[in-house]
């Protein structure tokens, strides 16, 4: 093959991932490996016929096949059907071999398409800049649910029913953005190749795992409502045997409904990483659940609000106690509401959207998504009063050993007035938190 025929080969290679990237589905990738596979076996089958070897033996370009020629004969091709385009491309057998493609493919071809080519370029630095986005986003998600599961186990006053809840759910974010950067990894390993359908199946199980977690986060929010429901409601329930009880609602419920989806994906909708959505009555399995979690959870909130303006009306309510429990519904209250709102939103994106609507709505759904995890931390644990409590009071005790270390002289002293703070009593675990 001649040098500049490779060159040619180079730049069909280019222009074509250009194109079937600005395309929304996998239909010219199929034609030409198709196409391929057709070209090779009649060539083979003419390889072995006892028919005069030609001069210019037959070859796959890369989009079309050019059967075996002699010397002075010109072979003429159509573009391919995908392109939309109604030119033709020519090639002449000489002495030297097939000569190149005249008109070349990006002129004969590519011409009705140049357009969306330019903007591909714009798109694919757009993409970029999200994609560095939300990773910025689920880093900083990652990076503070670390730190907040961390100070929930280290401080033993902290360990409670309340607190354990908060951490599954914790625990399902970080699951989201772990799974979110695998996937990234598995999908975009090489960015200027258009896998379209030979995605392996572990991009499939990995897709599967990030739907689970949305999933996750959306049924340990409910536990969260629940529980918030059942310390206001009813005086005196098992903690313990509660906790089992979320567990299996936590991680159990969404496991039954994504295995469920799965299936489905698999039979009829085998496509792709499994993001296409081609049969709407499939996204509904994971849609529905979500829907019927937010719906149960603003119901719990709606009875939460009115047994604490029952109570607030009875003489022995105390204030501090009140007090606590208004702020740990408002607190769950505001993370149901913005969970729904963002997932009623986003949830019912139609699926073909152009232009500045689909890029604003594409940013904003995923800036959200991805500082989700973030928003939890700081409210259940980093604005949480008695979380802060233990971290001061667990600062103070390190600022005062290093200071009686260097001063031990006065030891004495000191361990006397500081004997008052140490004593403070904390409001028991057990009960509401004190949010800040």
């Amino acid at each position: 093959m001649l040098v500049t025929d490779k060159m040619h080969i180079g730049i069909i290679g280019i222009l074509l991932g250009m194109y079937m990237k600005v395309q929304a589905d996998c239909e010219p990738y199929i034609i030409l490996i198709r196409e391929e596979e057709r070209c090779l076996h009649e060539l083979r089958l003419h390889n072995v016929s006892k028919t005069p070897q030609p001069d210019c033996k037959g070859m796959w370009d890369h989009l079309n096949c050019w059967s075996p020629a002699f010397v002075g004969e010109t072979a003429s091709h159509n573009c391919p059907d995908f392109f939309k385009s109604e030119g033709k491309v020519d090639r002449n057998c000489t002495d030297t071999g097939w000569t190149d493609p005249f008109p070349p493919y990006e002129h004969a071809c590519f011409n009705e398409t140049f357009h969306l080519l330019g903007e591909s370029h714009d798109s694919h630095m757009y993409f970029s800049y999200v994609k560095t986005m939300y990773t910025a986003g689920y880093a900083l998600s990652l990076l503070s649910l670390t730190i907040a599961i961390t100070i929930l186990c280290l401080f033993r006053k902290l360990h409670c029913t309340r607190n354990y809840i908060h951490i599954q759910l914790f625990v399902s974010f970080i699951l989201r953005a772990t799974f979110i950067f695998i996937k990234d990894s598995v999908l975009f390993t090489d960015e200027d190749f258009y896998h379209c359908d030979d995605y392996p199946m572990v991009c499939k199980l990995v897709v599967m795992f990030s739907n689970y977690c949305i999933m996750a986060n959306y049924s340990w929010l409910l536990v969260e409502g629940h529980y918030l429901h059942t310390l206001v409601s009813i005086s005196f329930f098992s903690k313990k045997k509660h906790i089992w009880w979320y567990i299996i609602l936590g991680w159990g419920l969404p496991m039954i409904v994504i295995v469920s989806w799965g299936l489905a994906k698999y039979f009829y909708e085998d496509e792709g990483c499994w993001e296409t959505r081609v049969h709407d009555w499939v996204w509904w399995i994971l849609r529905l659940p979500v829907l019927l979690f937010i719906i149960i959870n603003l119901v719990f909130f709606l009875s939460i609000l009115r047994i604490l303006v029952g109570k607030l009306q009875m003489p022995d309510m105390h204030g501090n106690e009140f007090s606590q429990y208004k702020r740990l519904t408002k607190s769950t209250f505001l993370l149901v509401t913005l969970f729904g709102v963002y997932y009623i939103l986003f949830a019912f994106l139609p699926i073909k959207v152009s232009g500045l609507t689909y890029k604003i709505w594409t940013f904003v759904e995923l800036a959200l998504a991805s500082t989700q995890g973030f928003g939890v931390a700081v409210l259940y644990c980093f604005l949480n009063g008695e979380v802060q409590y233990e971290v001061q009071r667990r600062w103070r005790r390190w600022r005062l050993k290093q200071h009686l270390h260097e001063e031990p002289r006065q030891h004495g002293s000191m361990s006397q007035s500081v004997s008052p703070l140490t004593q403070v009593s904390l409001l028991p675990c057990s009960g509401p938190a004190s949010l800040a």
